[in-house]
C-alpha cells in the first residue's frame, strides 16, 4: 500500500514538472526611445490575461508561466504611447523582447478619467481633453496654481488675483460676476466646491498645486455637463499619484528677487500583498512677489492615499489637510490717458503696478464688530486664509457577468477668512478729503513713524509726489462653514459592443459666511498704503487709526451680510456607448439634478455702537452697520433641471481621428442669488431658476505621431445667466463661437508646445438695452501661448519659456474703455548635477511686462488724466529650486 502511494506521488511530480516544462519566460527592456533611458515602473502585460508586471528599477521585466502560444504583449507607461508586439512561445523557452517607447505628446493614448464613465483612449473619445503633465508644469513655469490653467486651451484664467480668487471661464463665457461658475475644478475626481463662484469662496482657493500631483485633465464642454453637477462648460480635474510606482522627491525653492521659502516632499511605493501608498506635501514662509512688507504667504498642506489591489478590482483611501494663508490682490491704482480704443496705462508716481500692493505693515489689524454687533479684531495679514480637512475613497470592481460597480466619496470640513483691502475711489486729496469731512478739514497721519504729523495745504497737494488719497473698503470675510460632501455611485454592463451606465449622485454644499466690511482712508504709497485720519473743521466728525466708517456707506452700505444656507444636491444620470465598428463609436448621456436649498440670510441697519469699548461713542462710531439677526429672512426653494449631451468619435487610423458633439447643460445658482430680485421675501426663487444653462456644439480633429500631435476643435455656444454682485442685478444671454487648437511638436532634443483659442461673443440680451450687441466684458478674441523647451546630454540639462498672451478686451459690457493686449514671458534653465539631484531656475514675467486683467466701472474722460482701479498682473519674480529625486 505504502508503495503505491509512493509510487502516485512520485507520479504527480513528474506530471507537475511536465506542466511546468511547457511555459515559457519572457523577459527584456523597457526604455525610453529618445533619450535611451529606461523607464522605471513601466506595466508589461500579455494582453487578454492578469499576467502581467513593472518594470524594475533597471528598467527590465520578466514574466514567467507563460504556456505554449502566440500571444500579444502590451508595453505602457504613464506619458507614453503604448506599444504592442506579437511573440510565439515555445514550450520551456526563454525569450528576450525588448521595448522602446516614445512619449504620447498630447496623451491621445492615455485613457480619459475625466467627465466619462466608459473610458477610452482619448483619440477614441468624442471629448475635447487636455492633459498636463508634472514635466509640462515645471517648464510652463506658472507661479500659481490658476495661472497654470492658463496652459489649457480654452481656458480664459484672470489669475492675477494670487494663489487663488481666480476669474476662470471656457470658451469665451463670460465671467459675469467672479469665480468660475459654469466650470468644476475637482480633486481626483470629486469637486472641491460644488459651486465654482461662491463669493469669496472660490474653488482654487481651496486648491493647492504640489508634487502629490500626476496629471491633471482638464474637459472642455462635452460630457462634462452630465457626469458632474454645475459644471455644463468643463472640468479640471487633480488627479494623485498613488504609489504604483515606487519612488519620490523632495525639493526647496526659494525666491531670488523676494523673500520667499517652499519645501516640497513626496512618495509612494508598493508595499506588498496588492497594497500602495503615496505621501507628500509642502510649506512655505514667504512675502509674495508683490513686498507687502510682512510674512504675506505661510502655510501648507499634506496629502496621503493607500491603494489596495484585488483580484477584480481595488479600494484607494486618501485624505487632505491644507492650512495655507497667502496675500489676496484686488484692482490697484493706475494712471490712464489716451482714448478709450487707445488708452495709455502707466504707474502713479510713487506706486509701481507690477510690485506695489495695498498690502501695508501699517495696515494689519483692524477693530470691527462681529456678526453679534460685540467687538472683533481681525487681521489683513491672513489674507486668504483656506482651512481645509478632507476624508475621501473610492472603489471599483468587477462583479461578474460584464458588471462593473465603481463608488466615489468626498468629505470636506471646509472654513477660513478672506481679508483684503479694495480700493472703492481713487482721486485728488483735496476732493475726497472734502467729500468726507468738508471745507476746512485737517488730515494727519494715523500711525507708523509719522504718526500724528498734521498735513499742511502744500503737502496734502502733493503727497506722495502724486497728490491723491484712496477710499479703502476692507473685504474682511469670515468663511464661517463651506464644508461639502459628495458620493458618486455608479455600474456599468458591458453587451458586446454596448456599454450603459446608470448612476446616482449625492451631494451637499454649506455655504455660511460673514461679511464684515469696513472704510478707510490711506494715502497711494510704493511702500505700501498709509492709515490717514481726517477730521471736519468744527471737530464734529473725526476717524479713528484711519477708519472712516464702520460699514460702506459709499455703497449704500451694502455689505454688511450674514447667511447659512444648505444645499442638498441629488442627480440621476445614465450613459450608453455603442461601437458602431471598430472605428465609430457614438455616445449619449443625460442627467436629472434636483436640489432643495434651505437656510437664512440677513440685512442689516445702522446703530451707534461702541466698538473700541471705550465707554464713550466717538463719531465714526454713531452710525455702525450691523447684522439683523432678529429679523432673519428665510430661503426655501427646490430646483431641478435636465443635462444631456449626444456625440461621436470616427477613427480614421490610430492616428487620426474626427469627432462631433452637441450638449445642453445647467448650473444651479448659489449664495449670488441672496440679496436680489431672485429671492421673494417667503424665501422661494421667481421663475427662471432653471435658465442658467449652456447649450454648445462642437466639431473636433485629433492627430498624432511620433514627433507631432494636434488637437483643433470648432465651437458654438448659447449661455443664459443671472446673477447678483454687490447689488448690481445681471440677468443676460450670450451668444459665443470659434475654436481651440493645441499641439506638441518634438524633434530630437527639441520641444513646443503651443495653444490657441480664437472667440467671437455677442450679448444677445440684457437688462441695459444698450449692451444688445456688445462684446461681453474681459472676453478676448484670441489667448495663446507657446512653450519651447531644448534638452541636452539626453535631458540632463535643460532650457526654455512660456510665451502667455491675449488681445485687448472691453473692461465692461457697455464696451467702453479698452484694456490691451499684452504677451509675457517664463523663462526657466535646469541642470542635473548628479543622478536624482538637480537645479533649476525659474523667472515668471522675464521682461516685467505689464497686462491687466480687469478693471472696475470708473468714469474716463478722453485725453486727461484719469486715475482708475485696475488688477495688473505680477512683474518679474525669480526663483531657484534645488530638488532630489529617489
Amino acid at each position: 500500500m505504502k508503495r503505491k502511494i509512493l509510487l502516485t506521488f512520485a507520479n504527480l511530480i513528474l506530471f507537475i514538472g511536465l506542466i511546468n516544462a511547457q511555459t515559457g519566460i519572457l523577459k527584456g527592456n523597457v526604455t525610453d526611445k529618445l533619450y535611451e533611458e529606461p523607464l522605471i515602473g513601466a506595466s508589461v502585460v500579455v494582453k487578454g490575461t492578469t499576467n502581467g508586471t513593472i518594470s524594475n528599477i533597471d528598467g527590465t521585466y520578466q514574466l514567467e508561466n507563460i504556456e505554449a502560444g502566440t500571444y500579444t504583449i502590451v508595453a505602457s507607461f504613464i506619458g507614453y504611447s503604448k506599444v504592442e508586439k506579437e511573440v510565439t512561445m515555445l514550450a520551456d523557452q526563454e525569450i528576450t523582447l525588448d521595448f522602446d517607447l516614445s512619449a504620447d505628446l498630447i496623451g491621445l493614448d492615455q485613457v480619459t478619467v475625466t467627465g466619462v464613465v466608459n473610458q477610452k483612449s482619448n483619440i477614441e473619445s468624442s471629448v475635447a481633453l487636455t492633459t498636463l503633465k508634472p514635466k509640462f508644469v515645471e517648464v510652463f513655469g506658472a507661479a500659481t496654481t490658476a495661472e497654470l490653467f492658463k496652459a489649457i486651451p480654452g481656458i480664459r484664467s484672470e489669475s492675477s488675483g494670487g494663489e487663488g480668487n481666480a476669474n476662470i471661464a471656457v470658451r469665451g463665457i463670460p465671467i459675469a460676476s467672479g469665480g468660475s461658475k459654469f466650470l468644476q475644478i475637482h480633486e481626483d475626481g470629486l469637486p472641491v466646491m460644488q459651486f465654482g463662484d461662491i463669493s469669496f469662496g472660490n474653488a482654487d482657493i481651496f486648491l493647492r498645486s504640489d508634487r502629490t500631483i500626476g496629471r491633471i485633465e482638464a474637459i472642455k464642454g462635452g460630457s462634462a455637463s452630465t457626469f458632474a453637477s454645475n459644471s455644463p462648460a468643463g472640468i479640471i480635474n487633480f488627479i494623485s499619484k498613488n504609489g504604483a510606482v515606487e519612488g519620490g522627491s523632495i525639493g526647496m525653492t526659494m525666491g531670488l528677487d523676494y523673500k520667499s521659502h517652499r519645501t516640497d516632499f513626496e512618495y509612494g511605493a508598493p508595499i506588498g500583498n496588492g497594497f500602495r501608498f503615496h505621501v507628500g506635501g509642502f510649506f512655505r514662509e514667504g512675502e509674495g512677489p508683490r513686498n507687502p512688507g510682512y510674512t504675506g504667504n505661510s502655510g501648507g498642506q499634506i496629502k496621503a492615499n493607500i491603494t489596495k489591489e484585488f483580484e477584480k478590482g481595488y479600494v484607494r483611501l486618501y485624505f487632505k489637510v491644507l492650512d495655507d494663508k497667502s496675500i489676496a490682490y484686488m484692482p490697484m491704482p493706475v494712471k490712464v490717458t489716451g482714448t478709450k480704443g487707445d488708452p495709455k496705462y502707466e504707474s502713479i508716481p510713487g506706486y509701481s503696478i507690477t510690485g506695489s500692493s495695498l498690502q501695508s505693515p501699517n495696515f494689519m489689524h483692524v477693530l470691527s464688530v462681529d456678526a453679534n454687533g460685540n467687538s472683533r479684531t481681525s487681521n489683513i495679514g491672513d489674507g486668504m486664509h483656506p482651512v481645509s480637512k478632507v476624508v475621501g475613497g473610492e472603489f471599483s470592481f468587477d462583479i461578474g457577468e460584464g458588471w462593473q460597480l465603481k463608488e466615489k466619496f468626498r468629505y470636506a470640513n471646509n472654513h477660513g477668512s478672506f481679508v483684503a483691502p479694495f480700493p472703492a475711489q481713487i482721486g485728488n486729496a483735496n476732493d475726497i478729503a472734502e467729500s468726507i469731512a468738508g471745507a476746512g478739514y485737517s488730515l494727519s497721519y494715523a500711525n507708523g513713524a509719522n504718526a500724528g504729523v498734521a498735513l499742511n495745504d502744500s503737502q496734502i497737494g502733493n503727497l506722495n509726489n502724486n497728490g491723491l488719497l484712496m477710499r479703502t473698503i476692507l473685504f474682511d470675510v469670515d468663511m464661517n462653514d463651506l464644508g461639502n460632501f459628495t458620493n458618486d455611485f455608479y455600474l456599468s454592463k458591458s453587451f458586446d459592443k454596448v456599454d450603459f451606465t446608470a448612476g446616482y449622485y449625492k451631494a451637499q454644499q454649506k455655504i455660511g459666511m460673514t461679511w464684515l466690511w469696513q472704510t478707510f482712508l490711506t494715502d497711494i504709497s510704493s511702500d505700501g498704503p498709509r492709515l490717514m485720519n481726517i477730521a471736519s473743521a468744527d471737530n464734529s466728525y473725526y476717524s479713528s487709526n484711519g477708519l472712516i466708517a464702520h460699514g460702506v456707506p459709499f455703497w449704500g452700505n451694502c455689505c454688511t451680510r450674514g447667511y447659512d444656507m444648505t444645499y442638498d444636491i441629488d442627480a440621476v444620470y445614465a450613459n450608453v456607448g455603442i461601437e458602431v465598428t471598430d472605428q465609430l463609436n457614438i455616445e449619449g448621456s443625460v442627467r436629472y439634478d434636483m436640489g432643495d436649498v434651505t437656510g437664512h440670510y440677513l440685512s442689516n441697519y445702522q446703530a451707534p455702537v461702541d466698538v473700541d469699548n471705550n465707554g464713550s461713542i466717538t463719531p465714526v462710531e454713531e452710525s455702525v452697520t450691523v447684522l439683523d439677526n432678529a429679523n432673519p429672512m428665510p430661503v426655501d426653494y427646490d430646483y431641478n433641471y435636465v443635462s444631456y449631451s449626444v456625440g461621436a468619435n470616427y477613427k480614421i487610423n490610430d492616428d487620426q481621428a474626427v469627432y462631433t458633439r452637441y450638449s445642453k447643460g445647467g448650473r444651479a445658482n448659489a449664495d449670488r442669488l441672496l440679496y436680489s430680485p431672485f429671492i421673494t421675501p417667503e424665501g422661494g426663487t421667481v421663475d427662471g431658476l432653471d435658465a442658467d444653462e449652456i447649450k454648445q456644439f462642437e466639431l473636433g480633429y485629433k492627430y498624432k505621431s511620433p514627433s507631432l500631435a494636434v488637437i483643433v476643435t470648432g465651437f458654438y455656444t448659447d449661455i443664459s445667466e443671472q446673477n447678483e454682485e454687490f447689488g448690481k442685478i445681471i440677468n443676460k444671454e450670450f451668444t459665443t463661437y470659434g475654436a481651440e487648437f493645441e499641439g506638441i511638436y518634438q524633434k530630437s532634443n527639441f520641444n513646443v508646445a503651443f495653444g490657441a483659442t480664437y472667440t467671437h461673443a455677442e450679448i444677445d440680451k440684457s437688462l441695459n438695452a444698450d449692451e444688445k450687441g456688445n462684446t461681453p466684458r474681459r472676453v478676448p478674441d484670441l489667448l495663446y501661448n507657446i512653450t519651447p523647451s531644448y534638452d541636452f546630454n539626453k535631458g540632463k540639462t535643460s532650457v526654455g519659456f512660456s510665451l502667455i498672451g491675449t488681445t485687448k478686451v472691453y473692461a465692461q459690457d457697455d464696451n467702453g474703455i479698452v484694456l490691451p493686449g499684452y504677451a509675457y514671458v517664463n523663462a526657466y534653465a535646469s541642470q542635473n548635477i548628479t543622478k536624482g539631484l538637480s537645479i533649476r531656475a525659474n523667472i515668471n514675467n522675464l521682461f516685467n511686462t505689464i497686462g491687466f486683467t480687469e478693471m472696475e466701472g470708473d468714469s474716463f474722460v478722453e485725453n486727461t488724466t484719469n486715475y482708475m482701479r485696475a488688477r495688473p498682473i505680477t512683474g518679474r519674480a525669480s526663483t531657484l529650486s534645488i530638488t532630489y529625486t529617489f
